[in-house]
């Protein structure tokens, strides 16, 4: 690909990634965002701060890739600005290009090239949750979670100056149902999906990580649960999953919802009711295959002309199999 193209191509990315953030805004929050000019300048590296005004749940790439890239930093440049927003202090706050920043910083660089853009912090959040939700196809679960709580909270805590003191509840509980609504619009998802990805970010720290790590310890059905339970009570659940490095099905999970309901749960009664979880499931496991009776009335013409029940037994299991390759 020539200069000229990189270019080109970089200059529109750039100009789309506030573009679509202020679309964002606008969708969202029901109201024209404010777009005061922005400026340009190489900016020290050792002024710049990760983003912290809410956790988006942003995680840096990993050192390999983050290495990569900046070797191609150093063949190719800088194609795209970082954007920052000034603080009070002198130093800078990114709101979009986190990695890039980490990839100069392996490649030696002193200064970047920053969009520097005025925001408060509501627009901040926009700009730094939009950009990743659609930029970043790959973001894991804790991310797409707390990008949309950040999201969710902003536009929650805008609405509140619109609730009534004598109706407070309601006038909350209608507010999220229309934060949720906006939201799953412009990101074209479900509002069940941010629901449960909302749900999910209420995980301590180490259960986030085993439902993330793909060792099928924890599945999204049984994360559910435990969400619903209190910090002290996860920490039971991480026991069983990570010091024991045991699995926590849906079916063990709902028996000891069940047995000790959220959201608080003494530590032995979850470890009692996990052992009879376990318990039920062994002796499912090994109880022996039940037979498959059928009524000889029914079958009686058919037994006649075919002679044997075996044969009726082969031609049966030939069409089932012929059915199940039709209909998996």
């Amino acid at each position: 690909m020539n200069a000229l193209l990189k270019s080109r191509m970089a200059s529109t990315k750039q100009a789309s990634e506030l573009a679509a953030s202020d679309e964002a805004y606008e969708r969202i929050f029901r109201e024209s965002a404010p777009t005061p000019a922005t400026t340009v300048a190489d900016l020290p590296l050792d002024l710049l701060d990760p983003f912290s005004t809410a956790d988006i749940g942003f995680r840096p790439y990993p050192p390999q890739k983050l290495e990569a890239f900046a070797e191609q930093l150093k063949e190719e440049g800088l194609m795209v600005r970082i954007i920052v927003r000034p603080r009070a202090n002198g130093r800078y706050e990114i709101l979009a290009e986190h990695n890039r920043v980490g990839a100069a910083r392996l490649a030696g660089w002193s200064t970047i090239a920053a969009e520097i853009v005025e925001a408060d912090d509501v627009r901040a959040i926009v700009i730094a949750t939009s950009t990743n939700l659609i930029q970043r196809q790959q973001l894991s679960i804790v991310e797409r979670g707390k990008a949309y709580k950040a999201l969710l909270d902003a536009k929650n805590r805008q609405g509140q100056w619109y609730i009534g003191a004598d109706s407070q509840t309601s006038g909350e509980n209608r507010q999220r149902y229309l934060a949720r609504a906006l939201v799953a619009e412009f990101f074209g998802v479900t509002e069940y999906e941010i629901r449960k990805l909302v749900k999910l970010t209420n995980l301590v720290p180490e259960l986030l990580d085993v439902l993330e790590d793909n060792t099928r310890r924890l599945g999204l059905a049984s994360a559910e649960i435990i969400a619903d339970y209190d910090r002290e009570t996860q920490l039971v659940f991480v026991e069983i999953c990570v010091e024991y490095g045991k699995q926590l099905n849906k079916a063990a999970m709902q028996y000891i919802a069940q047995k000790c309901p959220p959201p608080k749960a003494d530590r032995q009664e979850v470890f009692q009711a996990w052992r009879e979880a376990e318990a039920v499931a062994e002796t499912c496991r090994n109880a022996p295959p039940k037979n498959i009776t059928f009524f000889r009335k029914v079958f009686a013409p058919y037994l006649d002309k075919l002679g044997s029940e075996a044969e009726l037994e082969r031609l049966f299991l030939a069409f089932l199999k012929e059915r199940v390759s039709i209909y998996p």
